[in-house]
């Protein structure tokens, strides 16, 4: 299918909209703008939360809309909530440049084929933690202190060999 003009210059301008919380990565670049396409009144941008109740996706939908509006674009924001937005969707770039912002970027998830159910795994005194390295330094010597940081999609971790605190992005 054939993208119209107005759907290259919305991609193109949506490329520059950063996350409201993280203002060093963009919205694709997270995985959050899933989609541009022709609707009945205009431009439809999908964006999709990275977990439910984020409140972040309030401000992304005025950002996304002043940024339609401000350009001569008639459009609408779209929360698609299916499939589920997993951290595997970010970008090779965004995860260098949360490492460079001092958020240690998430492991890699399992990725599920659509309409797959997911497996909930919970953790038992001999469940085997993944490593995560410090961003400062790159230590491996490093602790969970809480497992919500500056926000419920982020654990706060402490580095043992640098003594510096800093935010894990969790995978989902």
């Amino acid at each position: 299918m054939t993208r119209t003009v107005d759907e290259d210059r919305a991609w193109a301008l949506l490329e520059q909209l950063t996350d409201p919380e993280i203002p060093v990565v963009s919205l694709r670049e997270l995985g959050i703008l899933r989609e541009v396409r022709q609707g009945t009144q205009g431009l439809e941008v999908v964006i999709t939360p990275t977990y439910s109740g984020c409140p972040a996706m309030g401000q992304i939908e005025d950002d996304v809309k002043a940024l339609l509006q401000a350009h001569g674009l008639q459009g609408q924001v779209v929360t698609q909530l299916a499939p589920a937005w997993t951290t595997d969707w970010m970008t090779d770039t965004a995860k260098d440049k949360l490492r460079a912002y001092g958020i240690a970027p998430p492991h890699a998830c399992v990725n599920t084929p659509s309409g797959a159910v997911n497996v909930v795994q919970f953790a038992s005194r001999s469940a085997k933690l993944e490593v995560v390295n410090c961003p400062q330094c790159g230590s491996a010597n490093t602790t969970e202190t809480s497992h919500f940081g500056s926000t419920a999609c982020k654990a706060l971790y402490r580095c043992l060999a640098c003594m510096e605190p800093f935010d894990y992005f969790k995978p989902y």
